[in-house]
């Protein structure tokens, strides 16, 4: 979720900066990023080694992940929960 949470808000953005933005390891960021691709949630553009990954704006499910995101991060900035997916 906070990977996708990242991507939700930025657009889009290549494994490092998602690794650097979720404080995971590349190799694990790459994981999870895999997984995100086979499902669906989220598409990756290759340039030579450069990866950069969005979200698939197609799948039915994202709109429905995006409101979950922000209304995570709102009840997070209100105290109410003690993590934010970003």
């Amino acid at each position: 979720m906070k990977i996708l949470g990242i991507i939700l808000e930025s657009g889009e953005l290549n494994i490092t900066e998602i690794a650097r933005r979720s404080g995971l390891s590349h190799s694990s960021a790459a994981r999870h990023l895999e997984f995100l691709v086979g499902s669906g949630l989220i598409t990756e553009k290759r340039f030579n080694r450069i990866r950069i990954f969005r979200v698939d704006h197609s799948n039915p499910f994202i709109e429905t992940l995006n409101r979950f995101v922000s209304d995570w991060n709102s009840l997070s900035a209100a105290g109410s929960v003690r993590k934010s997916f970003s």
